[in-house]
C-alpha cells in the first residue's frame, strides 16, 4: 500500500485539493431566481431576448423626426403622449412631436428625444429651443446592452446581485446552480469545555468550533457543528464515519498531528484515503485531507490561526471547488507597513490590519504576535498577510499578498 504523500510545497498541496474537488463536483438543481443570489451558475445563460427589447427614451420629454429641427428655435405639432408601458402603437409625421417619458417605447417615425427642459409648450404647440442636438440623441437602442442569444452568464460563476437582476431583466423566473456542500463540523479534545461553563484546572473553552462556522458562514455555508470528539480512537473513529456517510465535508480542528492523542489520521489511513498530511506552512504545518465514505475530510490543526491559515487556503478551495466555481476569488495586494523577515522555508501566514490609507493605496499593518495560539492577534486583525516559500526580507513599503477574512 503506498503511503500518502507527506511535507508537501504548499502549491503542490492546493493543487491536490482542487483535483480531487473537481472530480467530486456536486449536481445541479434548479432554483427559483429569489434563492439563487451567492450561488455557483451550473450552465451558460444565452440571453432568450434582446435588452433593451425595443428602442424606448432615456429622457423624459418630447420624440421627434431629427430633419424637423431648424438652426433656430422650431415649432412642432404636439400628436399625442407615450408614457413608459404597453406601446400604443403612436407615429410621428413630419411636423410632429409626441411627449414620451424615461423607459417608453420610440413611436414610429421618431429618432431622436428632445429633453423636457429644452421645451416649451403651449396648448398643442411645442417649440424647442435653439441649441445642436446630435440625431438619436436620449434614445436607448434595442440590443445595445444584449444582444438576443448572446452569452451573458458563464457557468462557474458567482451569482451576484447584479448577475441574478441580469437573469431578471431577460425574464428568467430559475437558474441552474450547484449545489452547495453539507458541512459536518468537530472540534476536538477532552480539555474543551462549552463557553458558559465552569472550567477545571487544565481545560480551556471550544473557540474553533464558532470559529470555523462562522468562517463557513460568511462564505454563504449551512454547517452543522457537531459534538465535541474525545481524545478515545473509537468515539473518534465512530463519529467521523457517521458524519462522513452524510456530509459532502468533514471539517476537524486539532488531533492531526503525531501526539498519542491524535487519533483522525489513523482513522483515515484505515477506513478512507489519506491525500496528503502535512504541508509546508506556517501555521498549519498539521494539515490532513482526505476522503471517507462520501465526504471529503479537511482535518485542520488546532490552534486559531492555523485554523484561520488553512480554511482560508484549503477549505475555500474545497468549497470552490465542490461547486465548480471557475472565477477566482478576489486577489488583493498591499504594501507592508513594517518591515518582515522570515529565515525558514515555508510559506507563512502572518496576522495583519489591511486598509486604505489617504493616498488610496491598500496598506497592510502586520501584527507583531507570532505564537499560533494567539487568538487576540485574530480578531484585531482583518486579514493575513502571505509571504512565500523560502527566507524572506521584506521592507516597508514591499507589495504582498494578503486574505481578507471575509
Amino acid at each position: 500500500m503506498t503511503s500518502p504523500p507527506t511535507g508537501l510545497r504548499f502549491d503542490d498541496a492546493l493543487a491536490i485539493v482542487r483535483d480531487v474537488a473537481v472530480s467530486h463536483r456536486l449536481e445541479t438543481e434548479t432554483l427559483a431566481l429569489s434563492r439563487t443570489h451567492g450561488r455557483i451558475l451550473a450552465a451558460d445563460v444565452h440571453a432568450p431576448l434582446s435588452l433593451p427589447p425595443f428602442d424606448n427614451s432615456a429622457m423624459d420629454g418630447f420624440a421627434l423626426r431629427h430633419a424637423d429641427l431648424q438652426d433656430g428655435e422650431t415649432t412642432l405639432q404636439l400628436a399625442g403622449e407615450q408614457f413608459a408601458g404597453r406601446a400604443l402603437g403612436l407615429a410621428v409625421a413630419p411636423g410632429q412631436c409626441l411627449r414620451i417619458t424615461t423607459g417608453a417605447p420610440m413611436p414610429a417615425g421618431a429618432d431622436t428625444v428632445v429633453i423636457k427642459e429644452n421645451s416649451r409648450v403651449d396648448g398643442d404647440l411645442v417649440t424647442f429651443v435653439a441649441g445642436a442636438v446630435p440625431p438619436g440623441s436620449n434614445v436607448r437602442r434595442a440590443g445595445e446592452d444584449v444582444a438576443a442569444g448572446e452569452l451573458v452568464l458563464r457557468a462557474g460563476s458567482l451569482l451576484t446581485p447584479a448577475r441574478v437582476s441580469l437573469a431578471a431583466s431577460m425574464g428568467l423566473a430559475s437558474l441552474p446552480i450547484v449545489r452547495r456542500p453539507t458541512v459536518a463540523v468537530f472540534s476536538s479534545g477532552d480539555e474543551l469545555v462549552e463557553p458558559g461553563m465552569a472550567l477545571a484546572p487544565g481545560e480551556i473553552y471550544d473557540s474553533n468550533r464558532e470559529l470555523l462556522m462562522g468562517l463557513l458562514r460568511a462564505d454563504g455555508l449551512e454547517p452543522t457543528a457537531w459534538p465535541r470528539l474525545p481524545d478515545d480512537p473509537k468515539r473518534v473513529e465512530i463519529a467521523l464515519r457517521d458524519a462522513a456517510c452524510a456530509f459532502d465535508i468533514v471539517i476537524t480542528c486539532g488531533a492531526v498531528s503525531a501526539g498519542e492523542k491524535d487519533h483522525i489520521p489513523a482513522v483515515l489511513a484505515q477506513f478512507g484515503q489519506t491525500h496528503f498530511w502535512k504541508v509546508k506552512m506556517k501555521p498549519g504545518m498539521p494539515l490532513l485531507f482526505g476522503s471517507l465514505d462520501q465526504a471529503r475530510v479537511l482535518g485542520l490543526p488546532g490552534n486559531p490561526v492555523s485554523v484561520f491559515a488553512t480554511y482560508l487556503s484549503f477549505g475555500r478551495a474545497l468549497v470552490d471547488g465542490l461547486q465548480g466555481r471557475s472565477e477566482a476569488r478576489l486577489a488583493e495586494r498591499a504594501q507592508l507597513v513594517a518591515p518582515v523577515d522570515k529565515e525558514h522555508a515555508r510559506r507563512e501566514f502572518i496576522r495583519a490590519r489591511v486598509f486604505c490609507d489617504d493616498h488610496g493605496v491598500l496598506r497592510a499593518d502586520p501584527n507583531p504576535a507570532t505564537g499560533s495560539h494567539r487568538l487576540r492577534a485574530v480578531a484585531d486583525s482583518n486579514a493575513l498577510i502571505v509571504i512565500p516559500d523560502g527566507p524572506q526580507r521584506l521592507a516597508a513599503g514591499e507589495v504582498v499578498e494578503v486574505l481578507r477574512y471575509a
